[in-house]
């Protein structure tokens, strides 16, 4: 039986572009069951719907639309609408590709093992709330370059975890950090990176070949700490909208 993907995004979709396209090649034998985003502006529906996604496949589940009086998100009722969208379509594995709520732990409980999120950056340490996109790029670059070694970075896939960017790492792959990179130099050549490590992860999820990483290197020593919020702050006022 094939697996049913569900990939869930909030911005340009790039990736999970990249995904459907192997999907549909044969190369990750899964079907591409949905696609839900967490608004209705996302640039990656418009490419699932180029791709074939049908219309019915393309849901929008906004976080926003469960605040309460208090603002809070009510992450259980968010949760259980992308539950219902992914039971209502058999999905067996879901992927996170530049998804940006905080996923609900009712839906990490249904998909213990089958689950995965996407990050430009090693984890945890250039993750966390609101370091995403070219602010993970910025703070590592800012990082080594304030500390003077480790001139790498990664793309990564993980398991989802119930806080920002804590799930353990199932794939990985590193990504030189040259003398000369600004931020956007970094985020160009680290994105096919990213799509290939998704793709791969999938095609591993498929064999049931996925196995956790561990013992993987320390980027910040004891007494780095404030180094590295201060890079990650830095990031946020270089990059407001991320």
């Amino acid at each position: 039986m094939r697996e049913r993907l569900a990939t869930l995004i909030s911005g340009s979709g790039t990736t999970t572009q990249e995904i459907i396209r192997a999907c549909q090649s044969g190369e990750i034998p899964m079907d591409v069951a949905l696609v839900i985003s967490s608004n209705t502006t996302a640039g990656g529906i418009e490419k699932a719907r180029r791709l074939g996604i049908p219309d019915h496949d393309i849901v929008v589940v906004n976080p926003n639309d469960f605040r309460g009086g208090d603002g809070k998100v009510d992450q259980e009722g968010f949760g259980l609408q992308i539950l219902k969208n992914v039971k209502e379509r058999g999905v067996t594995v879901v992927t996170q590709n530049g998804w940006l709520p905080l996923t609900p732990r009712v839906v990490i409980d249904q998909y213990p093992e089958t689950m995965f999120n996407q990050h430009p950056g090693p984890v945890p340490e250039f993750g966390g709330k609101g370091v995403y996109g070219r602010r993970v790029h910025a703070a590592r670059l800012l990082f080594t370059r304030l500390t003077g070694r480790d001139n790498w970075t990664e793309a990564i896939g993980q398991r989802v975890h119930s806080e920002y960017d804590q799930g353990l790492v199932v794939k990985a792959t590193r990504v030189e950090i040259l003398p000369e990179d600004t931020v956007d130099d970094l985020q160009q050549r680290v994105l096919p990176i990213e799509h290939r490590v998704q793709i791969d992860l999938l095609k591993d999820v498929a064999k049931g070949n996925i196995r956790e990483l561990t013992g993987g290197e320390k980027l910040v020593r004891p007494g780095e700490e404030q180094t590295l919020s201060l890079a990650k702050k830095i990031a946020r006022l270089m990059y407001p909208h991320g």
